[in-house]
């Protein structure tokens, strides 16, 4: 499990923005039994975390007395870099299952999309419920299986880790194999050149009519 090291912080508001130029970034943690606590994280190391454990694994945060398990609840990001710049930290109650979202990864080879049919992924994460020990990094969908048109992989058909609990419909489509279609441009029409002679020929004939008579 990764160990983060944080620091209680005093300032809030608009004072807290000033750490992320000092390389440090305002968060919160939070739960059932965690009175909600303004903390400041390493920059740098809150960016290794969350590259490694996602926001799906079961972290240890250290630095506030005694260590607690969390999960990156909430991750805010600046709109242009897309660097975080804050985040929530929800602390797992021991002994209470917690329900995240865990990312899908898509691994093997389809024959049909190999073919040139189309691969289309219908879920690019799942719901789960489990201990936080329990917790997977991902869950794999394996889309070997995959040789024609109209082919699915269900959420039965996902190996579960043992210990999780799926909270999806058994019956529910993760991904499909649809044809790959080509959409055909229209025709651009041309002038009409017929209407363009017969215009110019009254546009001369009318300045020709208005020609002064000697």
């Amino acid at each position: 499990m990764l160990t983060l090291t944080v620091t209680k912080r005093e300032e809030t508001g608009k004072r807290s923005k000033r750490l992320l130029n000092d390389g440090f970034m305002p968060a919160v943690v939070y739960g059932p039994k965690q009175e909600a606590t303004a903390i400041t994280v390493p920059l740098s190391d809150f960016v290794k975390m969350l590259k490694k454990a996602g926001e799906s694994s079961v972290i240890e945060l250290s630095g506030l007395g005694a260590s607690m398990q969390v999960l990156v609840h909430e991750v805010d990001r600046d709109p242009i870099t897309d660097a975080p710049r804050h985040a929530d930290f929800y602390a797992i109650e021991k002994g209470a299952k917690v329900e995240v979202a865990v990312p899908l990864t898509y691994v093997g080879e389809s024959p049909a999309v190999k073919a040139g049919a189309n691969l289309v992924k219908v879920l690019h994460e799942l719901e789960i419920k489990a201990d936080a020990a329990n917790l997977p990094h991902d869950i794999e969908v394996d889309i070997s299986g995959l040789a024609a048109i109209g082919d699915q992989v269900l959420v039965s058909d996902l190996t579960i880790p043992a210990g999780v609990g799926v909270e999806v419909e058994a019956d529910q489509v993760v991904a499909v194999i649809q044809e790959l279609t080509v959409e055909e441009e229209a025709p651009v029409a041309g002038p009409d050149m017929a209407s363009i002679e017969v215009e110019k020929k009254g546009k001369t004939e009318e300045e020709g009519g208005d020609a002064p008579k000697e």
